[in-house]
């Protein structure tokens, strides 16, 4: 989402128009984000100030795809979460009992006012037993004052004081995709991922087996892509030129190396 289809709230420019051509040849689509802050709804809200119409089922999330993970993993399970709304709303909808009574999983999430006392509480309970998931492994978030520390760096203190590594189900692990593509029925010799990091988009969706797409519009610079040992299958300055060749019915050719 963020990088991709909008920066600092802003809609990138081509993407309402991409968004409309998959909804207009019924292209199945999410939009994908390893902040667990939000539920649907909200980031629902959030894009439709930005200009971007996206319905909330068409939006997937670090914690939608942690939920479904250990819905799976332990069906009916209890969890002990530090995290917001968009965490403990998917974890309740997965049918998950959140408590801090004897739970099988300690869940971190984003949350914009981490607590002392819940990661006291969290580290007991995981050196107790409890087994560790963290939503993503982003160190730090953005916020109006400067950087904040996010879910990955109190995951390592966590880790830290217990000697236990979270589980993350968030990018750059492939589970983030592949629960995606059965969210929508899709397989991945079919799929596309459109993303601006290479260190999590990318890798990810390579590694789920999709065609990997890099839009320069977030994180990752055209000069950046050379340093890492792996390469998306193509490149494009921004989602309007996916929307230009797609409307044009041009067939996307292959990244071509970087000139040395």
């Amino acid at each position: 989402m963020d990088g991709v289809l909008v920066h600092e709230n802003q809609a990138i420019p081509g993407a309402a128009k991409l968004i409309g051509h998959w909804v207009a040849t019924g292209k199945r689509f999410l939009v994908l984000t390893n902040n667990s802050i939000y539920t649907p709804r909200d980031l629902r809200a959030r894009l439709l100030s930005s200009g971007l119409d996206i319905p909330e089922e068409n939006i997937w999330t670090s914690a939608m795809a942690t939920a479904e993970f250990l819905r799976r993993q332990r069906p009916g399970g209890r969890a002990f979460v530090i995290g917001e709304a968009g965490l403990t709303t998917a974890l309740h909808d997965a049918g998950f009992i959140l408590t801090d009574q004897d739970p099988d999983y300690v869940v971190l999430g984003e949350t914009r006012t981490y607590s002392f006392e819940a990661i006291t509480k969290a580290i007991r309970l995981i050196s107790n037993g409890a087994r560790f998931i963290a939503t993503n492994p982003d160190a730090t978030g953005p916020s109006p004052e400067g950087l904040l520390p996010a879910t990955g760096a109190v995951a390592a203190l966590i880790t830290q004081a217990t000697t236990r590594v979270p589980y993350v189900v968030g990018k750059p692990n492939p589970m983030m995709f592949r629960s995606a593509l059965n969210r929508i029925d899709a397989h991945s010799e079919t799929t596309a991922m459109i993303g601006d990091r290479m260190d999590t988009d990318i890798i990810a969706g390579m590694e789920a087996g999709l065609l990997t797409v890099l839009v320069h519009t977030g994180i990752t610079s055209p000069d950046d892509v050379a340093s890492f040992p792996f390469r998306p299958d193509l490149e494009y300055a921004s989602v309007a030129g996916i929307h230009a060749e797609l409307k044009n019915g041009v067939a996307a050719k292959p990244a071509q190396p970087a000139a040395e």
